[in-house]
């Protein structure tokens, strides 16, 4: 089977894009690969770009797929492939479709996500008139680097239970933004010093409606200002939260930090029972007016 490239498929097959919501994947390397996939398709996404360097094991692909999922070629380990693989979709798809982007182990939740689908959330907000929905990257990491080297574990996954703040978000002449925030913490504030300075947020704005001339930047906001604010301004809106192990997999990986950090949990760590409802109760999700 031939694994077509991004370009190929966006030049083929545009009519594919015609429907949302739709989940760019980028799948960096084995690791959850299955357990990535699986758990967009639960959330209801109509179409799972799974974007890798070589093509996908068969054994990976849930039997659920139904041709819901198309893996294509793409370089995902070079630099801002992220900015590079959703701006490519960006300039194809039509007006107002919804989308999300994300790397493999990782997990979109969103409040009540274990029984309405992503479709039925994301249309109550865009009756409250949003474009974007801002979400929080939860870092989950496994809790004996001895047993689980490569700090992966799905069933024994921790993650933060505190630790985390908003600093005010400033323009380049030092005025504030309005309803834009930089968030913190997890592995990024409590491991900074391995932690490049510009990496350090943990606010993504991962789910959103295209539009001409809408560009993802290389920080992971968006260069229409409104897509970066968190809620209108008369009242909260929804938020979401992406459970990621990407961070843990990098500092057990990188020679520098792997041989000074000899675990991640510390005294406020948490299982994570893979519940929308518990990053609620955390603070880590924003249901809104939705209920």
């Amino acid at each position: 089977m031939t694994h077509q490239t991004l370009a190929d498929f966006l030049k083929d097959s545009p009519d594919r894009l015609q429907k949302g919501p739709i989940a760019i994947l980028l799948i960096e390397d084995a690791i959850a690969v299955g357990h990535t996939l699986a758990h967009h398709l639960k959330c209801g996404f109509r179409l799972i770009l799974a974007l890798s360097a070589d093509p996908l094991p068969p054994h990976v692909l849930p039997e659920e797929a139904e041709g819901r999922i198309v893996n294509l070629k793409f370089d995902t380990r070079g630099q801002d492939a992220h900015v590079r693989a959703v701006n490519a979709v960006l300039d194809v798809a039509p007006p107002d479709i919804w989308m999300y982007y994300g790397y493999n182990a990782e997990f979109l939740f969103y409040p009540f996500s274990e029984s309405r689908t992503v479709g039925e959330m994301l249309a109550f907000h865009t009756e409250e008139r949003r474009r974007a929905m801002l979400s929080y990257v939860v870092d989950l990491y496994a809790p004996d680097l001895h047993r689980f080297p490569d700090a992966v574990s799905i069933n024994e996954a921790m993650f933060d239970r505190s630790g985390y703040f908003a600093l005010g978000r400033a323009d380049r002449d030092g005025k504030q933004l309005d309803r834009q925030l930089d968030f913190h913490g997890g592995l990024r504030w409590r491991f900074e010093e391995h932690i490049p300075a510009d990496r350090r947020r943990i606010d993504r704005i991962s789910l959103f409606r295209s539009q001409p001339g809408l560009r993802l930047l290389s920080d992971h906001r968006f260069n229409v200002a409104e897509y970066n604010t968190y809620s209108c301004p008369w009242h909260h809106n929804l938020t979401a939260a992406v459970a990621s192990f990407r961070v843990a997999k990098a500092l057990a990986r990188n020679p520098g930090s792997r041989q000074q950090i000899e675990t991640f949990a510390w005294r406020n760590s948490q299982p994570f029972r893979w519940q929308s409802q518990q990053l609620m109760d955390f603070g880590l999700m924003e249901p809104g007016q939705w209920f």
